[in-house]
């Protein structure tokens, strides 16, 4: 088969960063935003982009065989791709097929559309993006643009030390931006002014990195243009006044430009930023020499045990060395909005710069040699050191080593000091942690974490005081103040997590456990504190005053886990006494709502209970999320967006959590989606789409614990398997499949058997309710999603008519030092390997399966050539596979070009061997069976009689190769 190389919920309401543990943990943890609070309202393109779903079909009619700059001249004539999402000027090229091609292989050759109803919902405009200002009083709309064109991630990348850069931008490569910024105030009763626009940047500016002053007064933020002539396409710094909109270029001299490989700028106070630009010094990059200057030798004669997992964009030589450190290095520089410039410091490669919440100290963080070629950059050797703001070092905190031989076993970490910052209770105290156990997770020691403080600048002699003791790994820390902190462990291998109560600023106070509990257990979360900003910018617990009451009270905000799905809630709790009181909970009859943030958090001090204001949100089944100021005692809730449907055709659709059980007695859970209107006692079963992501737990009641809400709005991102809702399928969305491994029991040594009982269990219950046909029942999923698929479809024949696997890893033997949750190696685990991987099964897949990938693939393990070595695995065993390669485009698929057609080929693939349900090529093609009535689907009979050789009519894959190339070459 020809193939043509080479040619981005719900989503986060918040972009705050929460202090927390191992995405595998769920624990008490600080609900945190940093300045300012990032909301993002949900729409079609607002789903993370790693979780779409696709695949490809066999046939097409001709109006779908057309030029990439037709394609979107089509969609801008019907309103589609809006806010930029594509140029005329795009164009993808043609493979001529060869005449000895399949009819199969032809159909690579183009960019297809979906359907219109699919495409519409993924072309809707997308809502803004929300950011209010410091003191709460005002909100940013940052405006986004739709999907974006091939040709921007067609531009040349350079992948070096695990990252990947766009030299023409000398910033990471494939930003999204945004496209505008307005600013309304924030009325004292909860509604919103009229929008002032930003303005005075250029036209058709790309803009990033929008950030508050401390005071809320300015915005600083990057610009970028597309490159003309000799414009530049780098990025340079800009600010705006809150007050009057208008916004300017901070640097007068046009040759300082932004270097955002790794940070960008920082607020150092109200009036002064810290940032990170390209040295003025720097020439033309190195050149590539013709002839190498010897052979490429890895060595390892010292004979260390050094194991790491499949990383990429590796760097490979010392070209790459010197390219890396071309496009890193930064010159620091402090800028003030008067129009002072400084540099400080030499030119590094520095990856991070922190104030000191009394802004008179930098933590300076940055990298240097040796490098290495078989781990990423955040590896490489690192430097922290202390400076002033006026550009004075102080002092080095540390030099760690090259860290190659971190052990693969989870929990286990770099040696030395880590996780270094500032105490957001003190106005320049530094704190840091340093493992005891060499960084190994498997080397049993007591204690195994050490917390550390000392001041910025200590007195001579004066040694760092241990904070707290850990047996489990560090997890972070929520300051309050001398008398409060909470201090987070947790380990992986128990699922244990625990929160620890300490007195900083007493010695004589011992630390107590608040929680001690499984992670997997949601049931059980007790929340995470809320806090609240404070006069310098920095995040600390909240603590709550009552009238007439002496405790020490915090608000915990927690999800609300129940069998019957999540009622969040908020409880004031008392940190001495452990009582608490359910003063707020969502709606659980109707809608679905949560706390956001803290808005009543811009004084000193303890706030009073009656004096509480809180950011919530509120959603249902079919409405889509709002903002909500909640104010206390009388909790009178003001709203403060009306963002419309951003899919009415799909407004009426039907959403029901479903529970079920497994053949072993696990309990099992699911979100069963059903078309608008859908009625099972008339239109009968539908074909139904299984979209799911297996996990791994240490306990039967964990992975059976109920997890989301009925009433969460259905959000559909660009992939979504929901979009086949469009097209009449019923839908299971993340179904269940737990791999348990209790006690001392490895979960993936029962994978399979666990794998195929939970999926027997959701399709039986699926079809037990009459909503699904048994014989049109597809399977799909992304990553391990895909590694789910293809196992089905090997061990599983029986119970699914197709299969659509994206961007997966199929044989384990190509990541022998651990992947997924699985910590032991190939020769520790061969036997585990070997049945895991659908690759080594190829000879028992007899479904049809869709392989995508995208040809960047940058995730750990997941190359690009496992699919193509699948495929060919399963070509050479005869059966009915299709592989689809996209052109730039990485694990999570970003252009309007692509998503269109990974839906296409989705689309083709579900009419053909799921609504048709045809494996037998020969076979005729029953119309009576189409009971979804779709323009793509009229031309599956034609094409099915042409690839099956029974029939003399013309096909419509003929009829299109025949515009392209001469007929003496079909």
């Amino acid at each position: 088969m020809m193939r043509l190389h080479k040619v981005y919920h719900r989503l986060s309401i918040l972009s705050f960063t929460p202090l927390s543990l191992s995405p595998h943990f769920l624990t008490l943890k600080p609900l945190q935003f940093s300045s300012p609070v990032h909301l993002r309202a949900r729409s079609s393109n607002d789903v993370v982009r790693s979780l779409r779903s696709t695949a490809t079909m066999a046939s097409s009619r001709l109006r779908n065989l057309v030029p990439v700059n037709a394609v979107l001249a089509e969609d801008a004539s019907a309103g589609g791709g809006t806010n930029g999402s594509a140029s005329s000027s795009s164009s993808a090229t043609v493979v001529t097929p060869a005449a000895e091609d399949e009819d199969d292989s032809v159909l690579g050759v183009r960019y297809r559309l979906p359907p219109p109803e699919i495409r519409d919902i993924v072309d809707a405009p997308p809502l803004p993006a929300l950011s209010f200002s410091p003191h709460r009083d005002k909100i940013l709309f940052l405006k986004r643009r739709a999907l974006p064109p091939l040709e921007e991630l067609a531009r040349p990348e350079e992948k070096l030390a695990g990252i990947r850069i766009d030299g023409k931008c000398n910033t990471r490569s494939r930003m999204s931006f945004y496209t505008g910024i307005g600013i309304h105030q924030l009325k004292p009763d909860g509604t919103l002014g009229p929008e002032k626009e930003v303005h005075g940047f250029p036209e058709g500016a790309k803009i990033n990195f929008v950030t508050w002053s401390p005071d809320g007064q300015h915005l600083s933020f990057s610009v970028r243009v597309d490159e003309e002539e000799n414009n530049s396409s780098k990025l340079r710094l800009w600010v705006a006044s809150v007050e009057t909109g208008e916004a300017r270029p901070l640097f007068h001299s046009q040759d300082i430009y932004l270097n955002a490989v790794f940070d960008n700028f920082v607020w150092v106070n109200d009036s002064t930023l810290l940032v990170c630009t390209i040295p003025l010094s720097r020439k033309d990059p190195p050149k590539k020499p013709l002839v190498p200057f010897g052979p490429k030798i890895q060595s390892n004669e010292q004979e260390n045990i050094i194991q790491v997992r499949t990383f990429q964009d590796l760097l490979k030589d010392e070209y790459d060395e010197d390219l890396f450190d071309y496009y890193a290095t930064t010159q620091l520089v402090l800028a003030s909005l008067d129009g002072m410039v400084k540099e400080i410091g030499p030119p590094a490669v520095y990856t991070s710069m922190d104030p000191s919440p009394d802004h008179k100290y930098l933590l300076i963080s940055s990298i240097h040699r040796p490098y290495s070629f078989i781990v990423p950059c955040g590896r490489f050797p690192k430097k922290v050191d202390v400076w002033t703001t006026d550009g004075r070092f102080v002092r080095e905190l540390c030099d760690l080593p090259l860290a190659e031989d971190i052990p693969i076993a989870f929990n286990s970490v770099r040696k030395g000091m880590r996780s270094i910052n500032w105490r957001a209770d003190k106005p320049s105290t530094l704190y840091w942690v340093e493992t005891q156990d060499g960084g190994d997770a498997k080397v049993e020691v007591s204690p195994r974490d050490i917390v550390y403080a000392q001041p910025a600048e200590p007195v001579d002699g004066e040694d760092p005081e241990i904070l707290h003791r850990l047996d489990l790994r560090y997890g972070g820390i929520s300051w309050c103040d001398d008398s409060l902190a909470l201090v987070y462990e947790s380990w992986y291998k128990t699922r244990r997590t625990r929160t620890w109560v300490i007195s900083p600023g007493s010695k004589d106070v011992s630390p107590r456990i608040l929680f001690d509990r499984s992670s997997e257990d949601v049931y059980s979360d007790p929340g995470s504190p809320m806090l609240r900003r404070t006069p310098a910018g920095t995040y600390v617990v909240a603590k709550i005053k009552k009238e007439a009451d002496e405790g020490t009270y915090v608000l915990l905000n927690g999800s609300g886990a129940t069998p019957e799905g999540n009622i969040p809630f908020l409880d004031l709790f008392d940190i001495n006494t452990g009582n608490k009181e359910r003063i707020w909970k969502s709606d659980k009859d109707k809608y679905y709502e949560t706390v956001v943030a803290l808005m009543c958090d811009e004084k000193e001090g303890d706030m009073h209970i009656d004096q509480l204001k809180l950011l919530t949100s509120k959603e249902s089944k079919t409405e889509n999320t709002q903002y909500y100021i909640l104010r206390w005692p009388e909790k009178s809730a003001s709203q403060i967006t009306d963002f419309p449907h951003p899919y009415p055709q799909l407004a009426s659709l039907q959403k029901e959590m479903i529970r079920y059980q497994r053949k072993d007695g696990v309990q099992l859970t699911a979100t069963l989606y059903l078309p608008p209107n859908y009625d099972p006692s008339k239109d009968g079963p539908l074909p139904c789409l299984i979209w799911s992501y297996p996990g791994e737990f240490k306990s039967k009641d964990a992975a059976g614990q109920v997890r989301g809400s009925p009433n969460e709005f259905a959000g559909i991102g660009p992939t979504s398997a929901l979009l086949w809702l469009a097209r009449r399928f019923a839908i299971l969305s993340g179904p269940t499949i737990p791999i348990i491994g209790e006690g001392d029991e490895e979960a993936n040594d029962r994978y399979v058997e666990q794998l195929v009982a939970s999926a027997e269990a959701a399709v039986e219950e699926v079809v037990c309710r009459g909503v699904a046909h048994p014989n049109k029942i597809a399977v799909g999923g992304h990553s391990y999603g895909a590694f789910m698929t293809a196992n089905l479809l090997a061990h599983a024949p029986h119970l699914f008519c197709c299969g659509i696997a994206r961007s997966g890893a199929y044989n384990r033997t190509l990541t022998p030092f651990g992947f997924q949750n699985e910590d032991r190696t190939l020769w520790e685990a061969t036997t585990t390997y070997v049945e895991m991987s659908p690759f080594m099964s190829a000879n028992k897949i007899k479904k049809p399966i869709l392989l995508i990938h995208g040809e960047e693939d940058n995730n750990p393990g997941t190359l690009t050539m496992q699919s193509d070595r699948f495929f060919n695995a399963l070509k050479g065993h005869g059966a009915l596979c299709r592989l689809v390669i996209l052109p730039f485009e990485s694990h999570g698929y970003a252009a309007r070009e692509s998503i269109m057609h990974v839906l296409w080929e989705t689309d083709r693939w579900l009419q053909k061997y799921c609504i048709s349900n045809i494996t037998d090529p020969s076979a005729e093609h029953d119309e009576s069976k189409e009971n979804v009535s779709t323009e793509a689907a009229d031309s599956d009979s034609k094409a099915v009689a042409t690839s099956g050789g029974g029939s003399a009519e013309v096909s419509d894959l003929e009829i299109e190769a025949s515009q392209l190339v001469p007929r003496s070459l079909l």
